[in-house]
């Protein structure tokens, strides 16, 4: 019988990956007060399999950070105890495991900043009112522009943030630098309106997300700093102008710093004929990048299985559909049926429902 693609192993650095399936990171909103629950402990660890990649949620790097309801962060020592069985459990199954560090910036309100302040970006220019999943509608306070000089302090943070990631346990940080999100708001030409060595040309408006991994890569190493990028998106109200250039500059920057996997995302997805169609722009990317490549956005198994016997990636994440299989592995090798997720569970705080209850092939926990 010819192997299956997505399960074959692949060499990530100083890490031996099993299979090429990812946990993507995925928002689960359960954390409260911003620290990680011993719920989180059952949840990763039955996704947890020898020599399998997860990716955290999206964990904030300073109390300025947050923007979402119950969003865990990692700039505390209660917060980095609290992490330390999380991890201990995901690598008690042999798994790999790498914390994602990120800032919102402008994509935040006075409800969650530190004495109802206004939320940093990299412009003062605000987000118009969004219509969330279940309806609500969702205010962005105005933001304040960072100033030339407190931008050191905001790189600062990611570096403390990936030295307590390690000391958690972590195998490494995830950096993100997607989505609209901080990073994001100054690499776009569509928010960046700076006049200073941060704005403007492409150059200069990646140089914030270099500096934070020139930073991490000295902190804990370039072989445990990965780092998601979104040059396609949109969300937010973040775009760019081209986003072919931008995606090709952040990679061949990022090889100059040697981190062990970039982590992409794919276009939105289009319906052709009745089919979901993945745009699969990210090959100049791919064919750039000289250390392990990770493609997101959309993938089923045939899709995945496709991309990874093409050469198009190295390894492909995985969240809804990882999200509601536990054992998703396992499940593509048998070529089982997958439970089917339910969105409006996604981001409820219930620490067992729609969180740690989808059942798995074999056993229940």
């Amino acid at each position: 019988m010819a192997a299956i693609p997505l399960l074959t192993p692949h060499k990530m650095g100083k890490f031996d990956l099993s299979h090429r399936i990812v946990l993507a990171p995925l928002t689960r909103s359960r954390s409260y007060d911003n620290v990680p629950q011993p719920h989180a402990i059952l949840y990763y660890s039955q996704r947890a399999t020898k020599g399998g990649l997860l990716i955290t949620e999206a964990t904030g790097v300073s109390d300025t950070a947050q923007g979402y309801p119950e969003t865990p962060g990692i700039w505390t020592k209660e917060q980095v105890e609290a992490w330390k069985p999380i991890v201990d459990a995901v690598h008690a199954k042999g798994g790999m495991f790498f914390c994602q560090i990120w800032h919102v910036g402008r994509t935040s309100n006075y409800g969650y900043q530190p004495n109802g302040q206004a939320p940093i970006s990299s412009t003062d220019r605000g987000i118009k009112p969004v219509t969330l999943h279940d309806g609500t509608i969702e205010e962005y306070s105005p933001p304040r522009r960072l100033k030339t000089e407190e931008i050191p302090h905001v790189v600062n943070d990611f570096r403390l943030a990936a030295r307590n990631a390690i000391e958690a346990g972590f195998d490494g940080v995830e950096i993100h630098g997607a989505h609209g999100y901080l990073i994001e708001q100054f690499m776009k030409d569509s928010v960046n309106d700076r006049t200073d060595e941060y704005g403007g040309s492409l150059e200069n408006r990646c140089r914030f997300a270099l500096e934070i991994v020139e930073a991490i890569v000295k902190e804990i190493g370039a072989d445990r700093v990965g780092m998601r990028l979104s040059p396609f998106a949109d969300y937010m109200e973040c775009w760019d102008s081209n986003p072919e250039a931008l995606g090709l500059y952040m990679v061949e920057a990022l090889n100059k710093y040697g981190i062990v996997y970039c982590h992409m995302v794919e276009p939105r997805m289009s319906i052709v004929d009745g089919r979901r169609q993945i745009p699969h722009r990210l090959l100049p990317m791919r064919k750039a990048f000289k250390r392990t490549f990770i493609a997101a956005g959309g993938y089923d198994k045939e899709e995945g299985n496709k991309v990874v016997a093409e050469g198009y990636t190295d390894l492909v994440a995985y969240g809804r559909w990882f999200l509601a299989n536990p054992d998703l592995p396992k499940r593509f090798e048998l070529n089982a049926p997958l439970n089917k997720y339910d969105r409006s569970t996604f981001y409820t705080p219930d620490p067992v429902v729609g969180y740690t209850d989808y059942p798995f092939l074999e056993c229940s926990y």
